[in-house]
């Protein structure tokens, strides 16, 4: 059995060439970082531990990367994957959970918006499946085995609205 969570980053700040020259260096926001730290804490309570975080990248999914580390999943390696870029690679994704998934039953992808709902929609639906994500918004599918698309079965989404957060 296989759980992936799927991530969207948190808030993260406006797009300023002066402050960061390209998107890719574009960081979360204090208030951003606060309270995506307390939806992974309400998270922890309810069993949310992945036992490697996938990211992608680019400096906001990178960081909410590792506030999932810092509070669900401190033993948790966090790796960069292109495949979580803008314009996600699904089938490099599902190949690389698969080769995690021999030692980790618990595995996140930190993600961007439109990619994660439309990655999460292929794990649980057809090609036509897509999901709307608000920042910080985490999804758990569960697959009987290794991940594939059309496979899944949706645990549990939940936003930080949800939490209360």
């Amino acid at each position: 059995m296989t759980d992936v969570y799927v991530i969207r980053h948190a808030w993260a700040e406006d797009r300023d060439l002066f402050q960061w020259p390209t998107d890719r260096e574009r960081p979360l926001t204090r208030e951003g970082r606060k309270r995506f730290a307390a939806m992974m804490e309400r998270l922890v309570q309810r069993g949310f531990r992945p036992q490697v975080v996938a990211t992608s990248p680019l400096v906001r999914c990178r960081q909410t990367a590792e506030i999932v580390t810092e509070v669900a999943a401190p033993e948790a390696p966090i790796i960069d994957l292109e495949a979580l870029e803008p314009g996600s690679n699904l089938e490099s994704l599902l190949a690389w959970t698969a080769r995690e998934a021999d030692d980790q039953g618990q595995v996140a992808w930190v993600g961007h918006a439109p990619d994660v709902g439309w990655l999460a929609g292929r794990l649980i639906g057809t090609r036509a499946a897509d999901m709307r994500f608000a920042k910080g918004a985490v999804a758990a599918i569960r697959f009987a085995g290794y991940p594939a698309v059309g496979e899944g079965e949706l645990r549990w989404f939940v936003t930080a609205k949800v939490l209360g957060c």
